[in-house]
């Protein structure tokens, strides 16, 4: 590991802990001290990791099909979505798994969950605090929750769903927080196991609730609907086998939490920068109650993504040499873009920490310079599904309440689980629009 780049000479377990605790200022440092490429060596996470922003590079890196996921992903995942997750999966593997779920999430199947995420929204926002502060995060986390029962699940019976509601937000929980992420690497180092018991009563108690689901349908009290659960369920890979119950489950889990948990928080940070930039919330308003936002609404979305992005990276292990320019990093190497630092490059983006939603109205996603959702074979599956939910909430939002700002005009972004959410939650207050 002598070739790869220099980075920063604290300890290793220091580096964890500022990585963990407060990441955009850490990697910001490093970017200042050694430039577009440079190593990060993590205790408890084995090998080093090199960290690139250069989008010629990550470019590069996503293009080969061959580089699969960091090894620490699947100890830090495994315990919530289970063995089977797409997220998890390598090779031939994962691309049969990916075909078989991308569909659900595309084109005119994800363009009929419209009604269903509208009706969900307008019921949640009706429930927001009027003209009193809140944080915005709690409140997109249960709607997004909603979103995920219904169309992920198509779960109709209440009281299944209010077990969800219970036991789904502690399984994110669970893993959350630096602290808890910190305590869970030293149980699997002293154990050797992964996950803590409390993790893994919570996820057998999540899949009891979606084995029922699966049995009411199977015996004939349900019917096939419009959800993602039967799209999977009439999955037949290559082979002509289906998915087995437990590969389902893993898949809805997956789904269930990255579904919910990351577009909760990109909606959070949506509606705190626009409750802070009443030039763009001025716009965006205006065009959506014209009847005409969309347009709008998918360039604060992009724009969003591009400032606050949700995941700070989408890392690779090399299976093949990677020319960086300066170095040749060898197979076995881990390499991640930082998303932040990627967006937040000068070349790229004229005044690159402003808030600017109009910078996207005549100019399309720039390929490896526009990265919230990684990119390549293993490119978010729900990504267009994400952008879709949030600009129907964003428009029930921005037709129905006057946002205003509430608490500081920056949140510093803190690690919850994979994400960077609003460490205060995205402080606002929204008025009934009179």
């Amino acid at each position: 590991m002598d070739s790869l780049p220099p980075g920063p000479s604290l300890p290793p377990v220091v580096q964890t802990l500022r990585w963990m605790l407060r990441p955009i200022p850490f990697l910001e440092r490093c970017r200042r001290r050694h430039g577009d490429l440079f190593t990060l060596r993590r205790g408890g996470f084995g090998r080093p990791m090199v960290i690139v922003s250069d989008p010629r590079l990550v470019r590069a890196l996503y293009a080969d099909q061959r580089h699969e996921p960091p090894g620490g992903r699947r100890a830090a995942l495994q315990p919530a979505v289970g063995a089977r997750s797409v997220m998890l999966a390598h090779g031939a593997e994962h691309l049969a798994r990916r075909r078989a779920l991308v569909p659900a999430f595309h084109g005119d199947r994800m363009r009929s969950f419209e009604p269903t995420i509208r009706e969900i929204a307008e019921r949640a926002v009706d429930g927001w605090p009027d003209a009193r502060p809140f944080a915005a995060l709690p409140r997109t986390q249960a709607l997004t929750l909603e979103v995920v029962m219904r169309v992920v699940l198509g779960v109709d019976d209440a009281e299944r769903r209010g077990r969800l509601r219970a036991l789904l937000p502690g399984l994110i929980e669970a893993t959350a927080s630096p602290a808890r992420q910190l305590a869970g690497l030293v149980v699997r180092r002293a154990s050797g196991d992964g996950a803590p018991a409390r993790l893994r009563a919570l996820r057998a108690a999540v899949d009891e609730v979606l084995r029922e689901e699966l049995r009411e349908r199977r015996d004939g009290r349900r019917t096939a609907g419009e959800d993602v659960l039967s799209r999977l369920e009439a999955v037949r890979f290559d082979d002509g086998t289906p998915m087995s119950d437990d590969e389902l489950l893993d898949q809805l889990v997956t789904l269930l939490l990255a579904g919910h948990e990351t577009t909760a928080v990109a909606l959070a940070w949506s509606l705190h920068l626009l409750a802070h930039h009443p030039d763009a919330l001025a716009r965006a308003t205006s065009a959506v109650r014209q009847g005409d936002g969309d347009a709008h609404l998918r360039a604060v979305v992009m724009e969003s993504l591009r400032l606050r992005p949700v995941v700070p990276l989408a890392g690779r292990r090399l299976a093949a040499d990677l020319d960086t320019g300066a170095a040749c990093l060898p197979p076995g190497t881990e390499v991640a873009p930082s998303t932040w630092l990627v967006h937040t490059r000068p070349d790229l983006y004229e005044d690159p920490l402003a808030f600017r939603p109009e910078r996207w109205l005549d100019a399309p996603a720039r390929g490896s310079s526009w990265i919230p959702f990684g990119g390549g074979v293993r490119r978010c599956i729900g990504a267009e599904f994400a952008q879709f939910e949030m600009r129907i909430v964003l428009a029930v939002v921005l037709r129905t309440r006057d946002l205003a700002p509430a608490g500081p005009r920056v949140e510093r972004p803190v690690r919850r689980n994979v994400t960077l959410a609003p460490h205060r939650g995205g402080r606002i207050t929204a008025r009934v629009t009179a």
